[in-house]
């Protein structure tokens, strides 16, 4: 453990069910598995328990992201990917997967491997009501602004350019 990892204090609600863990070194996301076998008919979504709760300290949060194995073998993906688990939530982390598959139904079995926790140092704003807000390079513009690969250039000034013409 460094100073810039976080002491996580874990809870095990089912003592035959492992701690999260990291697979290899250098990962990102530690693994959580399913404390139940849950089936998923095409479209169907369910909130799966995976027998652990947490206490995270003050600055951090935790985020639930899918497998991208489940993602790209079965199709299970999360529904609210990434699921934010604050520090005070101290109950059990859940996870809401949907099984995006058209015509299969997938089978989880209990200590299956189903998401994989990210830890992340979190702030909290301070809101200050304005007029108007200070201009940007991006100003207003949203989803789709920046084009396709095709419109891109080795600079982003390149962009900026384009834009203002």
């Amino acid at each position: 453990m460094t100073e810039s990892e976080p002491v996580v204090l874990v809870l095990r609600l089912d003592a035959d069910l492992p701690l999260p863990r990291y697979a290899h070194p250098g990962d990102a996301g530690a693994d959580l598995c399913a404390r139940e076998t849950v089936v998923l008919a095409p479209g169907e979504r369910a909130l799966v328990p995976t027998g652990i709760a947490l206490a995270l300290p003050d600055g951090w949060a935790a985020f639930v992201h899918p497998r991208s194995g489940l993602a790209a073998r079965d199709g299970i993906t999360i529904v609210n990917a990434p699921g934010t688990v604050d520090a005070g939530y101290r109950g059990e982390i859940m996870v809401c997967l949907l099984n995006t598959d058209r015509h299969r139904t997938v089978t989880l079995e209990r200590g299956d491997l189903i998401a994989q926790v990210v830890f992340q140092r979190v702030g909290r704003a301070s809101f200050v009501e304005v007029p108007a807000l200070p201009s940007s390079a991006r100003s207003a513009d949203g989803h789709g602004s920046t084009g396709g690969v095709s419109r891109w250039r080795t600079a982003p000034e390149a962009a900026i350019e384009e834009k203002s013409q």
